[in-house]
């Protein structure tokens, strides 16, 4: 997972630290107890002669003399790190991040490491990781959702509508948020929506009877703005805790389907509009997003198969430029296979 994006990171943060090794210089620390030391084309010399054991004296210099070798600092002009934070970019770019969020962490990242003096120990491959942590953590903190905590909170039924286009696992994945909910105690209903999809009905009843939660559907072709109001009915009478209504995959440019999810929204009004999309689409899922969320506003978005996503770059980009929070993230076929998105964690992964 993201062995594109790891790679990548790891050669910025090689050059990135050459150049630090080649601007830092020793910090000399003095003491009026202890001995002095100063570090001469290499040469440690002792300055004066301080009183005490044999022992003592040698352990005094010993310290003195690492705090030299080790306690060094650095400050780097725009100039010395202009072709490296391009590479940064670049590499950026060809893991599917988004161009603004690319600019946004470069950003970040030169002004964590560039003019200001800092002082660093041996591992200086460690200051520029933990810049970009910091910076790829903030753009991904950006916004965050506790989806189990408004599923608790919010007046009941809770009715969550599911949308995206065709073949990115959404009928799966509102599969495996049944399955999580039953194991939180909560009663699903799930509504049919996709009455456009041949077999896609039956798909969804495979699940809901596998779980072994309510099922509402309706014949093939028919209104799913019914369905979905006819499964909010059923929970509201018989005291259920949420609907996931499940709707046909569609693209924005369809302007009748499009018109289809606007109505389902109207008739009976979702709670949560999630966003389904494949990790591994990349720049694709957030483009998508942004043009679902203009159509239809989502509250967020759940990325599937990103235990399969090499690069990244959706998932960094998508919660910063749609402005709406990642809930879950899909990593792999089973019903427990399903994650709430954790931005710690997930930094965590890319550096690894």
């Amino acid at each position: 997972m993201f062995n594109k994006l790891k790679n990548k990171l790891s050669g910025f943060k090689q050059n990135f630290s050459s150049k630090i090794e080649d601007k830092a210089t020793p910090v000399e620390e003095s003491s009026a107890t202890e001995p002095e030391a100063a570090a001469e084309g290499g040469r440690f010399e002792e300055k004066e002669a301080v009183t005490g054991t044999k022992d003592e004296n040698k352990t005094g210099f010993a310290h003195k003399a690492k705090a030299l070798v080790f306690e060094r600092e650095f400050i780097l002009d725009e100039a010395d790190v202009e072709d490296i934070l391009w590479e940064l970019e670049m590499s950026l770019l060809e893991s599917d991040i988004a161009i603004s969020v690319s600019e946004k962490i470069v950003t970040d990242v030169k002004q964590e490491l560039v003019g200001s003096r800092k002082k660093i120990g041996g591992n200086t491959s460690k200051i520029v990781e933990d810049a970009l942590k910091k910076s790829i953590n903030d753009v991904m903190s950006a916004n965050v959702f506790d989806f189990d905590e408004f599923i608790d909170n919010h007046e009941k039924p809770v009715n969550i509508v599911f949308v995206g286009i065709n073949g990115t696992g959404k009928t799966t994945s509102i599969a495996k948020i049944a399955h999580r909910l039953k194991a939180m105690n909560k009663s699903v209903v799930i509504a049919a929506g996709d009455t456009f999809r041949a077999g896609a009905i039956d798909q969804i009843a495979v699940h809901a009877e596998r779980i072994g939660v309510k099922l509402i559907k309706h014949q093939e072709g028919g209104d799913p703005a019914a369905v979905v109001y006819d499964a909010v009915q059923y929970a509201k009478a018989h005291d259920s805790d949420v609907v996931l209504s499940d709707t046909a995959g569609r693209m924005h440019t369809n302007v009748n389907l499009m018109a289809q999810l606007q109505k389902i929204c109207r008739v009976s009004a979702p709670d949560l509009v999630l966003f389904v999309d494949e990790a591994v689409a990349g720049n694709d899922a957030v483009e998508r997003a942004e043009q679902f969320n203009e159509a239809v506003p989502v509250d967020g978005s759940i990325l599937t198969k990103t235990d399969a996503d090499s690069k990244g770059g959706a998932a960094i980009s998508i919660a910063y430029v749609t402005g709406k929070p990642i809930v879950f993230l899909g990593m792999g076929q089973d019903y427990e296979d399903l994650i709430k998105f954790d931005p710690h964690w997930f930094v965590d992964q890319i550096f690894s």
